[in-house]
């Protein structure tokens, strides 16, 4: 070379705090557990019974992908079992067993292990599940439908739902302690706006998931529903609404922060979770689809690798080699 240079820097932090995948997985599961528990007291069996069957189906998945790729058995780290936990969270109570079979085959085979196991999917594979029976059996995620013969003191219509098409009018029976409290219809673990909050906190303050990916996020979806409100307040709801129905939490905290398919730089972090938000509030408002975040995310996702490019200049100096 006619040129030749040396790049001095500072060292790379290869340091390890002594986690594990598995005591992520296991933090995880607990940070949700809060949220999974109201849902089951208020749904009762039929909800313990699709979290049970689904964390039971997602293990059992990937273990016979391990056998049939001849893997190291992987169960116990703990992922398979926070993947079938999360797609428990997203379904309704009454959710038939074999559309938990087919969709933890969908999350834990088709979003996971076909790309190679944990650390290399593209995509959030509970999301892949959700959206894909979304996709072929629109009526499994229609709350309204799925959960008509529950009753449980409060409206149980899905306010999202109920916003969509019957306007902002008939949301104002939804106080927001309400919602926070889990008191409308959803998914298992994807109402109680509180307690989701708290595991989600807990989740960042032990450093398993990361801050800026969840404040975008929610950021997003405030100041892009603020904007709707401000310029029609009789079509579109305040932004508070908004933060507290749906999948708003769980994505901001559980979904959107999946490492293999999120960001790890701080810019491209803050561009995903704004984007993500953003692209919510827009399929809420103006798309065809009730809830937007189980598709902003995934199309987030698809962004990510280009997003990931976009990284602070290398800290160092430039050196001839003499």
């Amino acid at each position: 070379m006619d040129n030749p240079k040396l790049f001095v820097s500072s060292h790379a932090p290869y340091w390890h705090n002594g986690s594990s995948i598995a005591i992520k997985s296991y933090n995880i599961m607990l940070a949700a557990l809060p949220a999974v528990l109201l849902g089951i007291f208020q749904y009762g069996a039929p909800a313990l019974g699709v979290v049970t069957f689904s964390i039971a189906c997602a293990i059992i998945w990937e273990l016979i992908m391990n056998l049939i790729m001849r893997r190291p058995v992987s169960i116990g780290d703990g992922n398979a079992a926070v993947i079938g936990l999360m797609f428990a969270m997203l379904m309704p109570a009454a959710t038939p067993w074999w559309v938990v079979l087919i969709g933890t085959f969908l999350a834990v085979v088709v979003g996971k292990q076909i790309f190679g196991g944990i650390g290399s999917n593209p995509l959030n594979p509970a999301l892949v599940a959700v959206a894909m029976i979304f996709l072929s059996w629109e009526g499994i995620m229609n709350f309204d439908e799925a959960l008509l013969n529950y009753e449980l003191g409060f409206p149980m219509t899905y306010p999202l739902a109920t916003l969509k098409y019957f306007g902002v009018e008939a949301v104002s029976d939804y106080g927001l302690g309400d919602l926070l409290m889990g008191c409308h219809t959803g998914g298992i673990g994807s109402t109680f706006g509180l307690g989701l909050i708290i595991g989600g906190i807990y989740l960042i303050l032990r450093g398993f998931i990361r801050w800026e990916i969840t404040v975008s996020f929610l950021a997003g979806i405030f100041i892009t529903a603020l904007l709707f409100n401000v310029a029609n307040p009789e079509m579109y709801a305040g932004p508070f609404f908004h933060l507290l129905t749906g999948y708003t939490m769980i994505g901001a905290f559980f979904l959107a922060t999946e490492d293999s398919s999120s960001p790890v730089n701080f810019v491209p972090m803050l561009i995903y979770g704004a984007l993500a938000g953003l692209l919510t509030v827009l399929i809420r408002n103006i798309g065809a689809m009730v809830d937007g975040v189980v598709f902003a995310i995934l199309m987030l996702n698809c962004a990510n690798p280009l997003l990931d490019k976009i990284r602070p200049k290398a800290i160092g100096k430039e050196m001839e080699n003499g």
